[in-house]
């Protein structure tokens, strides 16, 4: 039975449990900094005229669904019941709401310093030291809300949905296209203002090491089944080999057995609770 991802708000208090232990076990074991080494190496090799696959390209969205997916069966691996969970940052967008009670991510930063000093991934727990990080500072930080002040809305996000074309050249951050939008180089700034929003680590190319950057890939994820759902008859692009990105049976790094065709059917490895 394919598992079954469901939104953060309607976790009851042993998934969450679950869901937070088997992410510190592979913190103990040190397999999740691996997580955050490669995703950094990606966002800062991936280049709008060089070569590009995880980011600013029109295989974003496959190269982190396998990213996820990889994530959640070494999630498995120590509790075979969880699935990653997702944050619908379009309905549970105050700072001290939704993913951020003490019982599943912490809360916010403290103003000194984005020091987060609540919940299980507090550096007081001793549990969540920093392995892979841009300077000396060894403990989580957030700054919700600080840099950019308001979440995206159901509304941009349905404006998104409606597009009906994939991607489209040049293929990179300044491509028209569903893709691109989502992305959030053009437009109303989707995905990356999120990152900006939640800030600290979560707006480096190490944010993996802030365990929400799961549950909004997750919701991010969902968001492009829920494309798909909507436009049956479009489909990835570029299907045809070119330059610098990844077509649709092209190879995506780091792994050498998965292509973008591989990732379009989701269902096949997992479903969501309910549609958008």
């Amino acid at each position: 039975m394919a598992t079954v991802r469901k939104n953060q708000s309607t976790l009851t208090p042993k998934e969450k449990r679950d869901f937070v232990a088997a992410v510190l076990e592979l913190k103990r074991q040190g397999k999740y900094d691996t997580y955050v080494s490669t995703h950094n190496r990606f966002i800062v090799g991936d280049t709008d005229n060089g070569e590009r696959t995880g980011h600013r390209s029109p295989s974003f969205l496959p190269w982190h669904r396998r990213f996820l997916l990889d994530f959640e069966r070494d999630l498995q691996s120590v509790n075979p019941e969880v699935s990653l969970p997702y944050w619908d940052w379009t309905a549970d967008r105050a700072a001290d709401a939704g993913p951020w009670g003490p019982d599943l991510l912490g809360g916010n930063g403290r103003s000194s310093d984005g020091r987060v000093t609540t919940g299980p991934f507090a550096a007081s727990g001793g549990r969540w030291t920093l392995g892979v990080r841009p300077d000396t500072r060894d403990y989580l930080r957030r700054s919700l809300g600080t840099a950019v002040a308001q979440l995206p809305t159901r509304a941009e996000v349905e404006t998104v949905l409606a597009i009906e074309t994939y991607d489209a050249p040049p293929w990179n951050s300044a491509s028209e296209g569903f893709r691109n939008r989502l992305e959030g180089w053009r437009g109303a700034n989707l995905h990356n203002r999120v990152h900006v929003w939640v800030g600290g680590l979560m707006a480096t190319g190490m944010s993996p090491n802030d365990p929400v950057f799961w549950l909004h890939h997750c919701f991010i994820d969902k968001l492009w089944a829920e494309w798909q759902r909507r436009h049956p008859d479009r489909g990835y692009l570029p299907t045809a080999a070119t330059r610098n990105v990844v077509a649709l049976t092209g190879t995506m790094k780091p792994w050498n057995d998965t292509t973008p065709a591989d990732m379009l059917d989701h269902t096949r490895h997992y479903t969501y609770d309910s549609g958008f």
